[in-house]
């Protein structure tokens, strides 16, 4: 694998895929039917991960999205990363069981902090956190609300609780393909996060920018431009080794 990962983003809502601009529930687009045959693309064009998001965990909605999941992982030989909702340890060791490889915690790193501790102290680098930031703050509940910390706090309250790696979304960018948010990801990675950039992405410039960033930065995630033909997962492999 090369140091630097792209991962395609499969978004379901109600068992569709589906992108949001800005994280609005009511900004969505549905591109398709078939998350498994998407996925099974995604791997063909030499994708080494995947990330899945379960957008009715997100939204707090019941989910029929679990079994999704499942056929996903199932329909692929690389590994899945998948967040949304996850909010119990039953419900991180369910997506485990399902064949996820790495489950990205939101909301709970905010409220819960101790899970977060234990789960980082049993599964190690299976356990991310993904930070969602509007205007420098953290937000939560998929993204509805605002808190009152900052995502370098955030960072560096999970890098103690064991974190190492973590997903930064500046929710201000995502779906609107103007460029992800280098400076919030390069702020991130400087507390000594492993970080996954996400949110923003529109053309191949972004993604060489990205990867060839020295600010330690060694993943990006890549939804709407996909789906959108801007360009394929094969040139955003291209376009990440230079």
């Amino acid at each position: 694998m090369s140091d630097f990962t792209i991962y395609p983003a499969i978004d379901l809502r109600q068992g569709k895929v589906v992108r949001l601009e800005q994280g609005r529930a009511d900004a969505q687009t549905v591109y398709g039917e078939d998350a498994p045959a998407v996925a099974r693309d995604f791997g063909g064009q030499g994708a080494e991960w995947l990330h899945v998001v379960n957008l009715d965990g997100a939204f707090g909605e019941a989910s029929q999205n679990l079994a999704v999941l499942r056929a996903v992982c199932n329909s692929v030989d690389i590994p899945v990363e998948f967040g949304g909702g996850l909010r119990t340890r039953a419900d991180v060791e369910q997506a485990f069981k399902r064949g996820v490889s790495r489950v990205v915690l939101g909301t709970v790193a905010l409220r819960n902090p101790d899970l977060v501790a234990d789960l980082a102290k049993d599964f190690g680098d299976k356990i991310a956190v993904g930070i969602d930031a509007r205007g420098g703050m953290v937000a939560v509940e998929g993204w509805v609300e605002t808190s009152e910390v900052s995502a370098a706090e955030l960072a560096r309250r999970m890098l103690d609780a064991g974190v190492s790696r973590f997903i930064y979304t500046d929710i201000a960018r995502d779906g609107m393909l103007n460029g992800p948010d280098l400076q919030g990801a390069t702020e991130l990675a400087q507390t000594g996060a492993k970080v996954i950039a996400s949110g923003g992405v529109g053309e191949l410039e972004h993604v060489t920018r990205t990867a060839q960033s020295d600010a330690g930065i060694d993943g990006l995630i890549i939804g709407k431009a996909l789906y959108e033909g801007r360009f394929t997962v094969r040139e955003a492999l291209q376009a990440a080794r230079g």
